[in-house]
């Protein structure tokens, strides 16, 4: 079973065009390759779904970087180790 860090990569990576040896403290929107638009409705569902929350127009606004999303999750009582 999946972490919740684990989960989280892996949703980064399912929206966008991250290498295996990414430094995800470096993810960040508008610096990184292929985190567009798109790319970022992607992400929001494949959070949505690994999680299973449903994140606020605010929230979706203000993920902007793999660290910004791990807050935000904090906020839905999700933990990370």
């Amino acid at each position: 079973m999946q972490n919740s860090l684990d989960k989280l990569k892996s949703a980064f990576r399912e929206a966008l065009p991250l290498p295996d040896d990414a430094n995800y403290d470096q993810v960040v929107y508008g610096q990184t390759n292929g985190w567009d638009s798109i790319a970022h409705m992607t992400l929001i569902a494949a959070i949505e779904t690994q999680f299973d929350v449903m994140l606020t127009t605010d929230e979706l606004i203000a993920l902007s970087s793999f660290s910004k999303a791990q807050e935000l999750l904090q906020q839905h009582g999700v933990t990370f180790e």
